[in-house]
C-alpha cells in the first residue's frame, strides 16, 4: 500500500471559483465534493480530488482543477474537510424483508454464551409483560454443546408464557414447554426429514425443544409471530439502520418464512417512502420438492417486480445447513457422530438441472453451500453449464455463499469457472464452540479469503442479517472489515486468531467486496459500486481514512453521511 502515502488531498476553498464558472451553464452540477480522500475502487483512478454529481448520477471524477467547469451558481459545494468519501457499500447477502419481522424482538448477545442469555431472557420478558409469545434470535446452539439447548432451560426463566428463540444462523429454533405445547409437538409428531429437518429428541424420543431447519422456520408461522404491517415496518428500520451503516445497495437473499408477503411488503414499504436502499432480491427454495417450477416462479417475479428501487430477479437455492447444526454438507464425519457427513438438500442431479434451467432463462443463481462438500457438488452443477457450448451466451452470474469450509482444489475451481465467492467477514472470527465439532484439517481451512483472491476470485461479503451473530450491528460493513482484516473478536487484539492466519484479507480488497464487486455480483456493477462517470451517486463518507487507522480500530470509524443518487439519507454531522 505504498503508493497510497503518495497521495496528498488539495486542502483548498471553492467560493472564489464560481466566477470562473458561466454565469449560465446547462451542464453545471447539482452538487461538487472536494478537499477529502475520494477513493474511487477504480482501477483506471483509484483516488480523484473532486466528484461532480447532476440528476442523480455521476458526470465528473477527477483533478479539482478540472472539476471547476461544472461549477455554477446552484451548484452545491461540499467541502470534506479531509473525510474519506468512498461508493457506496453493498450488502451482498441480507434478509432485509425477513429481517423485518426480527428486528423488534429480542436479539441475544451471540458474542456471549448461555449465562448471557438467561439474562438477556429474563430482561426481555420483564420489560414486555403484555406479550403473549417472547419472540427473539441469536444464541448459538454449538454453546450448548453436541445436543443443543432445551426447553427446561427456557422454563425455569419464563415458566408462564411461551417463548420461541431463533439462534444465530436461523436454522434452529429454540422452545419452552408452553411453546412447543402450542405448535402441539410431542413424542408422536413426526419429522418432516429424519436427517435435515427434524426435532431434537431425548432418549425416550420426546422432543427437547430444539427444533432444525423447516421445523424451526414452520414454528414462525405455525405462532402466527408476523404479519404485513409488522414486517413493513421491520424492514423500514432494517433500511434505516444499515443507510447509518453506509450502505445504499441490498441482495435480499430470500424472504423465507414471510416468502408470502415479499412483495406486498416492498410495495408498502415503497409507498411509505422508507425504500432508501436499492434492493436486489430472490425467491428462496430449501426443500427438493420445490424445485419443480421454481425457474417458473423467479421469471414470473422477475417479470411482475421490476421497480426503480427493487426487483426480485434471482433464484436462491438452500443446499446444505450449518455446521453447529450438523447439517452442512461435508466429507469427513462430525466429530462424535460417526456416520454423520451432514446432508445437502439437491441431490447432484437436481442441482445440475436447477442451474442449467436458470442459466437457460439468464436467470442469476445464489447458493448457499457452507460446507465443503456442498460446495464441491454446487461448483460440479455450475461447471456442466460452463462446458455446454448451447449455454455461452447465457448472462447468468453464480455466486456462492458462506463457504465456511472448502477444498483446495475448491478454491481454484472458483476462478476458473467464474464464481463469485459470497461470504460474511464477522464469522471469521475465531470459532471456539464449532472447532469441536470438525476435524483440525477442516478447522483449518475456514473462511479462506485470501486464497480465494490470490487465486483471482470475485469476492463479495455481507451480513446475513438477521442471522450476523452481532445484531444490528453486524450489519456494519466497517465492523465486517476489522474482523475480516484480523479474524479476531473486534477490540481484542490478544485474541485468538481463526487459522489460518495467512487468510487474513487486505483492506482495499474488503472495500471491492463491499462495493464493486457486490455490484457485480447483484449484476449492477455498471450502475453503481465504484466513483465513476456515469454511475449512480451513491456514497458514503467516513470521518478517517480506512487505510490510515490501526488494524484495531477499523471498527472506530465512524459513517457522517450516506448519499443515495446525490441525496443524504443518512447524516451524523
Amino acid at each position: 500500500m505504498k503508493f497510497l502515502r503518495l497521495f496528498f488531498p488539495v486542502f483548498i476553498t471553492l467560493s472564489s471559483a464560481i466566477s470562473l464558472a458561466k454565469s449560465v451553464q446547462p451542464s453545471a452540477a447539482d452538487m461538487l465534493l472536494f478537499n477529502g480522500k475520494i477513493y474511487t475502487v477504480d482501477e483506471k483512478q483509484s483516488w480523484v480530488e473532486a466528484v461532480a454529481v447532476k440528476n442523480g448520477d455521476i458526470v465528473f471524477a477527477g483533478d479539482l482543477t478540472d472539476a471547476k467547469a461544472w461549477l455554477g451558481k446552484n451548484t452545491k459545494q461540499q467541502d470534506l474537510n479531509g473525510k474519506m468519501l468512498l461508493p457506496g457499500f453493498i450488502d451482498s447477502h441480507a434478509h432485509p424483508v425477513m429481517g423485518g419481522a426480527y428486528v423488534r424482538s429480542l436479539s441475544l448477545d451471540s458474542f456471549s454464551g448461555p449465562k448471557r442469555w438467561y439474562q438477556q431472557i429474563a430482561e426481555y420478558a420483564k420489560q414486555n409483560p403484555e406479550a403473549k409469545i417472547l419472540f427473539g434470535y441469536g444464541f448459538l446452539a454449538s454453546a450448548f454443546g453436541p445436543q443443543g439447548p432445551n426447553s427446561a432451560m427456557l422454563d425455569k426463566i419464563v415458566p408462564d408464557r411461551a417463548v420461541y428463540l431463533m439462534d444465530e444462523g436461523f436454522h434452529g429454533a429454540w422452545a419452552n414447554s408452553k411453546a412447543m405445547t402450542l405448535l402441539g409437538v410431542d413424542k408422536n409428531t413426526p419429522d418432516p426429514d429424519p436427517e435435515f429437518s427434524y426435532y431434537k429428541r431425548d432418549k425416550s424420543g420426546k422432543p427437547t425443544g430444539y427444533l432444525l431447519e423447516a421445523t424451526a422456520t414452520d414454528g414462525i408461522e405455525k405462532l402466527d409471530i408476523i404479519n404485513i404491517n409488522t414486517v413493513a415496518l421491520g424492514t423500514a428500520d432494517v433500511i434505516n439502520i444499515m443507510n447509518s451503516y453506509g450502505i445504499t445497495a441490498v441482495f435480499d437473499a430470500g424472504a423465507s418464512d414471510v416468502e408470502s408477503l415479499q412483495m406486498k411488503v416492498l410495495q408498502k414499504v415503497e409507498q411509505q417512502g422508507d425504500m432508501t436502499i436499492r434492493m436486489v432480491a430472490s425467491h428462496m427454495i430449501g426443500h427438493a420438492d420445490k424445485a419443480k417450477g421454481a425457474i417458473d416462479i423467479v421469471a414470473k417475479k422477475r417479470k411482475t417486480s421490476k421497480h426503480d428501487m427493487y426487483h426480485i430477479n434471482t433464484l436462491k437455492i438452500m443446499n446444505d445447513g450449518t455446521i453447529e447444526g450438523k447439517t452442512a454438507g461435508m466429507f469427513e464425519d462430525y466429530q462424535g457422530e460417526p456416520g454423520n457427513k451432514g446432508v445437502t438438500v439437491f441431490s447432484q442431479a437436481q442441482m445440475n438441472t436447477l442451474i442449467a434451467e436458470a442459466s437457460v432463462e439468464n436467470i442469476d443463481v445464489h447458493i448457499h453451500a457452507l460446507g465443503e462438500r456442498a460446495i464441491t457438488e454446487t461448483l460440479n452443477a455450475i461447471e456442466l453449464v460452463r462446458k455446454d457450448s448451447s449455454q455461452d451466451n447465457s448472462t447468468s452470474r453464480y455466486a456462492i455463499c458462506h463457504i465456511q469450509v472448502m477444498t483446495d482444489n475448491d478454491v481454484k475451481r472458483f476462478a476458473t469457472l467464474d464464481v463469485i465467492a459470497q461470504s460474511t467477514p464477522l464469522w471469521a472470527s475465531y470459532d471456539e464452540f464449532g472447532k469441536e465439532f470438525v476435524s483440525d484439517d477442516q478447522f483449518n481451512r475456514y473462511f479462506r479469503f485470501n486464497s480465494l483472491k490470490q487465486a483471482g476470485v470475485k469476492m463479495s461479503f455481507g451480513s446475513d442479517f438477521p442471522a450476523t451473530g452481532a445484531g444490528s450491528l453486524g450489519m456494519s460493513p466497517i465492523f465486517n472489515m476489522e474482523i475480516g482484516h484480523n479474524r479476531q473478536t473486534p477490540e481484542q487484539k490478544n485474541a485468538p486468531i481463526q487459522p489460518g492466519k495467512h487468510e487474513r484479507l487486505d483492506i482495499a480488497t474488503l472495500i471491492k467486496g463491499y462495493t464493486i464487486d457486490g455490484a457485480y455480483q447483484i449484476h449492477m456493477d455498471k450502475q453503481i459500486g465504484s466513483i465513476e462517470v456515469g454511475k449512480k451517486a451513491d456514497f458514503v463518507i467516513l470521518d478517517k481514512n480506512l487505510f490510515d487507522v490501526d488494524r484495531y480500530d477499523i471498527h472506530k470509524v465512524k459513517v457522517v453521511e450516506t448519499i443515495l443518487g446525490g441525496q443524504v439519507i443518512y447524516s451524523n454531522k
